[in-house]
């Protein structure tokens, strides 16, 4: 309406009647043909019958693209609006795209060729094992949405590793419910190069008390079947969906339990014996990202605490004189008494965010990444010999100790470098600034970045010190593919020495996604 003229000018005022809110009336499922539709229909906003909402749509779309089996670059929601029946119609017209995941790689280390062999089924269905109709869901008992994973690793006589899980996130089908089971044993015996006769440790001596050959630096290179590890573990975990401070929270509890066996193996604070450790772990995270494999926008964050019973509190005993000579003939008796049970405190801090720097679907993401760890004891005299944090290089877990350890990557040094003694990491913290591009979106994703990174490990909590980091900085690619899964390529440089020797030049191959 023309309010007012004046001139050569006009005032006009727009007059709006709000009508009745349209509802949702239809809502389809369109390109579905390996998950049933009730695993489809569970994750959406959109319900016949709701108000029409925006918000609800793009939070659909998001918890679509998050489950994994559909191409994410493709869920465009189809809105068809009835006027004359103040109604909407949704249709999700979905392009599925295969998510299982075949592995079988070769690679090579201290002890030779490296034999891996994986299969994860991400649309695993419990109930169709059991089913004797499930023919028409194909040969594997399919649709569900749930993750079986088995895999084996092995070089033949030095190295062994098997492990198993299974997981769902709506145990029951009816509530967003997280429930896990895995199994693992793994086996390592002494063999080839003894890394108390790398570089990187006589440095690490040489730097920190002068002298470089420490007492087992005429260690032959053998095989020893008498000095082994060997690892059992059972984790069991649960999960729920939190509605405050939003619906992206989630709250996981895990159980878990494992038995170490060791023989005359050097590379842990206990050598000899059996030790048990049996721990709680609780998380807070919240995800909000809008795609797994390219995130453009959103974030991930987790809080996280493993806390054993606090054994030494109970037991007594005189840890403060309890296995200190090595020279004693005692002292392997000593050992296994006291670390029949391990005990310990673990937090960790995590955290990424995603931010576009442009629109579209091509665009530069800038990821940041914050953490940090500490790994705390209740008696100072009874510090725990696993569980530790092992800092440096490409972030990969290789050998069975990965299971004792955390391995934490830092681009631009070698693997474990910046963990004092290869063993005890503490404490560690790690910065990153990533800048990405994508070259190709869809089942097959390959993106290239840029990135630079800062971190380090202390082996006390109270040398902890966030401003003193080892820096890299360097450029990669990430390449996606169906069967196979994530794989990469960075190249970086590391600016610092660690214990007397740069980091230099460095090439790391990157399998599977890290957090």
């Amino acid at each position: 309406t023309e309010v007012n003229i004046d001139g050569d000018s006009i005032d006009l005022e727009m007059r709006v009647q709000e009508g009745p809110q349209a509802h949702l009336s239809h809502v389809r499922i369109n390109g579905n043909d390996r998950l049933y539709e009730n695993v489809v229909r569970r994750e959406l906003r959109t319900k016949p019958g709701d108000l029409f909402s925006k918000e609800a749509i793009q939070r659909s779309q998001r918890e679509i693209a998050s489950m994994g089996h559909f191409d994410s670059e493709k869920i465009i929601p189809d809105i068809r609006p009835d006027y004359e029946n103040g109604t909407v119609d949704v249709n999700w017209n979905l392009a599925q795209k295969s998510n299982d995941q075949v592995e079988f790689s070769l690679g090579w280390g201290q002890t030779g060729v490296i034999g891996r062999i994986g299969l994860k089924l991400n649309n695993f269905s419990m109930r169709n094992l059991f089913n004797k109709n499930r023919e028409h869901r194909g040969i594997m008992p399919i649709g569900d949405g749930e993750v079986l994973s088995i895999g084996a690793q092995t070089n033949g006589t030095y190295y062994q590793s098997y492990n198993a899980s299974y997981s769902t996130n709506w145990f029951g089908g009816k509530r967003p419910i997280q429930f896990s089971v895995g199994a693992y044993f793994s086996k390592q015996t002494d063999v080839s190069s003894n890394y108390y006769n790398s570089g990187y440790l006589n440095n690490y001596y040489n730097y920190m008390y002068g002298y470089g050959n420490y007492a087992y630096n005429n260690y032959e290179n053998y095989y020893d079947p008498d000095k082994y590890v060997k690892l059992f573990g059972l984790t069991l975990g649960w999960g729920k969906r939190l509605r405050w401070p939003d619906d992206y929270f989630q709250l996981s509890v895990q159980l878990a339990y494992t038995r170490y066996m060791l023989k005359n193996w050097r590379y842990f604070l206990l050598t000899t014996g059996n030790s048990n450790n049996l721990n709680l772990s609780v998380a807070l995270s919240r995800t909000s990202t809008d795609n797994q494999l390219f995130p453009r926008r959103g974030s991930e964050f987790t809080a996280s605490v493993t806390i054993t019973p606090p054994w030494s509190k109970w037991d007594n005993k005189d840890y403060e004189h309890l296995a200190t000579n090595r020279q004693s003939a005692t002292y392997e008796k000593e050992q296994q008494e006291k670390y029949r049970w391990v005990e310990y405190h673990k937090w960790k801090f995590k955290s990424k965010t995603y931010t576009a720097l442009s629109g579209g679907q091509k665009c530069f993401v800038l990821m940041t990444r914050v953490e940090m760890g500490l790994l705390g004891s209740f008696n100072k005299y009874k510090k725990s010999p696993f569980e530790t944090y092992y800092m440096g290089g490409d972030g990969m877990s290789g050998y069975s100790t990965s299971y004792a350890e955390e391995t934490i990557g830092l681009r631009g040094y070698e693997n474990g470098s910046l963990t004092p003694y290869g063993y005890e990491g503490y404490a560690y913290d790690r910065f990153t600034l990533e800048l990405r591009y994508p070259f190709l979106l869809g089942n097959t994703t390959i993106y290239g970045l840029g990135f630079v990174e800062a971190g380090n490990a202390w082996n006390d909590t109270k040398r902890f010190n966030p401003f003193d980091m080892k820096r890299s900085a360097g450029l990669g690619v990430r390449i996606f593919l169906p069967m196979v899964g994530l794989m990469g390529i960075d190249w970086a440089y590391g600016f610092d020495k660690v214990f007397g020797q740069k980091g230099g030049s460095q090439f790391h191959f990157i399998l599977g996604q890290e957090f």
